[in-house]
């Protein structure tokens, strides 16, 4: 297997759709339609949100993204924006659709608590991390994950957050390091099901550049 980690491609952004679609098993819940344009529109508000893109690609795929935001010099790229914005125009025209982009702004809502609650005035954020189920157990996860942390490095961020849930392996970002800050417990209900979960904000300061962890297998 031929492993390399580069920078994003626009051509990139159909293989990254189709791994955020496994890795959040969007077809579990959606029908195929909803599923595909649910990952188009969670990928490109997450990359209009990013100044750092690091992808993962196995024998020419990319199987694997994490998107950093330097948020002191972020400028929300206008190619991805629209992406977004169209994307929805879409799903508000579904009565699925409808119904997952109100699911999704009330989880947005509980992130935005859980950073509220945290009151740190954060330099760096984690917009993206996603890899492929098959390609887990490799080592591409702190691979991915430690060019974020010489990213930060360089631009001298002095620490990051993200958000998880129970629904992710939120246990990874404790082995690299982060701190689990703040967590919220509710129920959420989406097509008549409802389910208990926990939310969740990590973060971790970032050694300066010069003494920045090296990325290890």
């Amino acid at each position: 297997m031929n492993i390399l980690l580069r920078d994003l491609k626009w051509d990139d952004l159909k293989a990254l759709e189709d791994v955020i679609r496994v890795t959040w098993n969007y077809d579990r819940f959606a029908s195929p339609k909803t599923a595909k344009k649910l990952a188009k529109v969670y990928l490109a508000s997450c990359l209009a949100n990013q100044t750092f893109s690091r992808i993962a690609e196995a024998d020419g795929l990319p199987v694997g993204v994490i998107l950093g935001k330097d948020i002191e010099n972020h400028h929300c790229p206008f190619k991805y924006r629209m992406r977004q914005i169209l994307g929805v125009i879409q799903l508000l025209m579904m009565k699925e659709g409808r119904q997952f982009l109100k699911f999704y702004q009330a989880i947005d809502g509980v992130d935005q608590k859980l950073l509220e609650q945290c009151d740190k005035p954060y330099k760096g954020e984690v917009a993206l991390f996603a890899l492929s189920p098959e390609y887990r157990g490799l080592g591409l996860g702190k691979q991915l994950f430690h060019s974020l942390l010489q990213y930060m490095a360089r631009r001298g961020v002095p620490s990051f957050y993200l958000f998880t849930d129970t629904s992710c392996n939120f246990g990874f970002y404790e082995h690299q390091g982060m701190i689990r800050r703040q967590q919220y417990r509710c129920t959420v209900t989406l097509k008549g099901q409802s389910a208990t979960m926990e939310f969740y904000l990590y973060d971790r300061p970032v050694a300066k550049e010069g003494n920045a962890p090296s990325c290890k297998r």
